[in-house]
């Protein structure tokens, strides 16, 4: 297992299955706070929860395509950071984020996701990498912006949510504009 420093205490490392009680743990802390704005099967209620949706990432990642990193502050699991998809084949990627309250405004977040996507296009090769959020989810856009992503549009009413159909913001970033800002 590998752990990387971020900032002031806190690391990125691998979120494995035999994480679950943790990532439930986590869950139960940051569950209504994340809830509007990841998917719905991300966000699970229970242990056995949580270590399916820990054991649907390693499957996925075993075969090349997704992966789930959390990040910990001081030890303790407060969030993370993901690939929702990767598909080294066709060079593209989609990258996802979520976190607790009392970790926030610290910059775990861009941090975690500039080691992520440096080395989706350094090691991995990857051409162009995307990000999506909630169009009223502005600290997401503005993690986007601060990777250096540029919006290419919104998908009108297509984030469903408690009854109600939000627009949807799609971010990207090349290859190419990575490295001219890096």
């Amino acid at each position: 297992m590998f752990s990387l420093p971020l900032r002031d205490g806190a690391d990125l490392r691998p979120l494995e299955t035999w994480h679950a009680e943790e990532f439930a743990a986590h869950l139960d802390r940051a569950r209504e706070h994340i809830r509007p704005w990841v998917g719905s099967g991300f966000v699970t209620d229970d242990v056995d929860g949580a270590r399916a949706t820990l054991r649907r990432y390693a499957e996925r990642q075993a075969a090349d395509g997704a992966r789930l990193y959390g990040i910990r502050l001081d030890g303790t699991l407060v969030g993370g950071v993901m690939f929702v998809a990767f598909d080294a084949a066709a060079g593209t990627c989609e990258v996802g984020c979520w976190l607790e309250p009392a970790a926030e405004g610290r910059g775990l977040i861009t941090t975690a996701c500039r080691t992520v996507l440096d080395w989706a296009f350094t090691t991995r090769g990857m051409h162009r990498a995307e990000w999506r959020c909630r169009a009223d989810n502005a600290r997401s856009s503005a993690v986007a912006e601060r990777l250096g992503m540029a919006l290419e549009g919104v998908q009108r009413e297509a984030w469903p949510y408690g009854g109600t159909r939000y627009d949807k913001q799609n971010w990207a970033v090349l290859a190419g504009e990575w490295r001219a800002g890096a």
